[in-house]
């Protein structure tokens, strides 16, 4: 199934892009939490600037006033211990009791690497002293032993990414092992809608994540085939019926046919008479025809109707359809113009001879029955990239765009006439359209520069020699 790798690229997409997204999202969240540190990340570089601050004056020390008011807003006290006594020779005024007065240098030691009296310290040297600032004990964590390995610090880089790409892997085999139900219940659901539409009874096992959908998929296919063979058995006893009754007919038909025409023929009958028997010959022969029009209509809709193809000059195939015509033109009614170039006399196409013929016949046949009071017929073969076009176009009483519009959307253009009782472009075109189908054809309807109707067929040019 091509949807699943679709489905499963998808679902990795999502799950790296999002883990790319969150790792973004981390480190601007980081440098703004670290950006709200800054004002406060400098305590070493203010006790520094105190020490430096300081000035001698007589026996003792004064501090700037700028200083002084800087140490009393971050609530900061302060002492100056002399590197010859290792006593306090100075001290802001909030200096708490239990801070002590003399140091030894382990003292010194200890708390310039971590607290004194439980308060965070950090020292500034001056010249003769140490400036020790002690902050407030709940705003600063010191870390008392601040040594890493020189290798991990070398490779702390590459360890960075390894144990990304390791966090990767892991949340890619969470998010896969979380998933593979789903995905396991998604194949079988796409399956089932892929062979929905081809008519394949479909049943899925109504299990997993996606059950309830594996039910309606399975009542759809019930459905449909039921559906499916309500419809076969009814198209089946159409054309059982259409079969039978056609059967039926022929044989009185027939009858009816032989005599009227022998009425017709009857010298003692009257000439109304005998022009009644003609009109009757001439409707039992349009009976007949839309008789057998039907039977070949309903073999080609079932496929019953076999299709012998072979190779066929199309170009010979209806300039004979043309002749016939022709000769039974005889009162000059309707002529037909041969408008294929003559330097054309091939034109090879895969068909069945007798069924390409019999809708090249319907279709001049229609210029005749629907321009009764006559019409010149065009007929023009012509063969333009790989496709063998045949166009018959009359220059007769044509249709509007609206007409048009309707004959292409009525069921197996079965259009009325408004004004008679006879149909226009019945059966004729139902049979063209579907001996174009069983070749590989295609039909078009349009409006000519005559003024008329214009019908085209086009088919594949065939390369192979004729059979």
């Amino acid at each position: 199934m091509k949807s699943l790798p679709k489905l499963i690229r998808r679902f990795v997409g999502i799950l790296m892009f999002s883990a790319i997204l969150l790792f973004i999202l981390n480190i601007v969240l980081l440098g703004i939490v670290a950006s709200t540190q800054m004002p406060n990340a400098y305590p070493w570089k203010t006790a520094q600037e105190t020490a430096e601050n300081l000035r001698r004056d007589g026996d003792g020390y004064d501090l700037s006033d700028e200083m002084t008011q800087e140490l009393r807003e971050s609530d900061v006290w302060a002492i100056f211990i002399d590197n010859a006594s290792m006593e306090v020779v100075w001290q802001t005024d909030d200096l708490p009791e239990t801070v002590p007065m003399s140091y030894s240098a382990s003292d010194i030691a200890r708390l310039t690497r971590g607290y004194l009296a439980d308060y965070p310290t950090f020292t500034g040297e001056a010249e003769d002293g140490l400036a020790v600032l002690g902050y407030p004990k709940d705003s600063f964590w010191k870390h008392m032993w601040p040594s890493w390995d020189y290798q991990f610090i070398a490779n702390l880089p590459k360890t960075f990414f390894s144990v990304l790409l390791v966090n990767a892997a892991m949340v890619f085999l969470i998010y896969m092992a979380a998933n593979t139900s789903l995905l396991r219940s998604v194949r079988p659901i796409t399956d089932g809608i892929q062979a929905l539409p081809s008519g394949e009874a479909v049943y899925i096992k109504e299990k997993g994540l996606l059950c309830e959908l594996a039910m309606s998929i399975n009542k759809t296919s019930e459905l449909l085939q039921s559906q499916s063979s309500r419809l076969r058995r009814k198209e089946t006893a159409r054309a059982n019926w259409i079969a039978g009754v056609s059967h039926d007919i022929r044989t009185p038909l027939s009858m009816v046919m032989g005599y009227a025409d022998q009425l017709r023929e009857d010298p003692h009958l009257t000439g109304a008479g005998r022009q009644k028997a003609a009109v009757i010959v001439k409707q039992s022969e349009r009976m007949r025809n839309l008789i057998n029009d039907l039977n070949l209509a309903s073999r080609l809709e079932y496929n019953m109707q076999p299709v012998h193809l072979q190779t066929v000059n199309l170009i010979a195939a209806v300039r004979q359809v043309v002749v016939d015509f022709m000769n039974m033109d005889i009162d000059g009614r309707h002529p037909v113009e041969w408008e294929t170039e003559e330097a054309l006399t091939v034109c090879p196409v895969r068909a069945d001879p007798a069924l390409m013929k019999r809708a090249i016949s319907n279709l001049i046949q229609n210029c005749i029955n629907h321009n009764e009071q006559g019409c010149t017929i065009y007929v023009c073969v012509s063969s333009e990239n790989g496709t063998c076009t045949v166009a018959v176009a009359d220059d007769g009483v044509g249709m509007s765009e609206e007409q048009m519009e309707t004959l292409s959307r009525a069921p197996h253009y079965m259009v009325c006439d408004e004004r008679t009782a006879e149909q226009r472009h019945g059966l004729g075109l139902l049979i063209v359209k579907q001996i174009m189908a069983a070749h590989g054809g295609e039909v078009r309807m349009e409006q000519n520069a005559y003024g008329g109707f214009t019908v085209k067929l086009r088919m594949p040019v065939e390369s192979q020699e004729f059979d």
